[in-house]
């Protein structure tokens, strides 16, 4: 069954401040690649026409409209960085580039998030093809993929469906 892979390019900046390293802790940035592999949900032989379940134009404009528009050049912090809530009080515009996350953004973390916001991308777009694999390069040495649910894996909040990375809109927040 033909898989569909697409790469992206953005920068981002975070900071770890529960105790991963104290070089983390400082705020510090990477060019990053995401790299994900989608599969169609209804497998079907090539039509002999088109031959291709869905173009690689649909398969990729919302992801990457969302990677481009809202990853790229922002900022990743945990819900309880204090840095989180002087953005949010002294540049609440910039504020609003800040990526929240459930605990310290790492790429273990991120890659999780991220295949989470694009399965609910696909399901809006007609759940034709489904995401069985993201992988998140932070550095050309560290890589991280996950296959699965991510549900399986994310912190549990209170309402986890309500959650920025469950809904399939450009929010990095809640």
């Amino acid at each position: 069954m033909p898989e569909l892979i697409f790469t992206r390019r953005f920068s981002m900046g975070h900071r770890l401040i529960h105790g991963a390293s104290e070089t983390c802790a400082l705020p510090h940035g990477h060019n990053e690649f995401v790299s994900v592999k989608l599969t169609p949900t209804r497998p079907a032989p090539l039509d002999g026409m088109g031959n291709m379940p869905v173009s690689f134009q649909k398969a990729k404009s919302t992801w990457h409209k969302f990677v481009d528009e809202k990853l790229d050049h922002a900022l990743q912090l945990a819900q309880d960085d204090p840095l989180l809530i002087w953005f949010q009080h002294n540049e609440p515009e910039r504020a609003k580039r800040i990526v929240v996350t459930p605990g310290d953004p790492t790429t273990e973390l991120m890659v999780c998030l991220m295949m989470a916001k694009l399965s609910a991308f696909l399901r809006a777009e007609g759940d034709a093809l489904r995401c069985i694999e993201v992988s998140l390069q932070e550095t050309p040495t560290n890589t991280v993929s996950f296959t699965g649910n991510p549900k399986d894996f994310l912190p549990s909040p209170r309402a986890p469906e309500q959650c920025w990375w469950h809904r399939a809109d450009m929010s990095i927040a809640d």
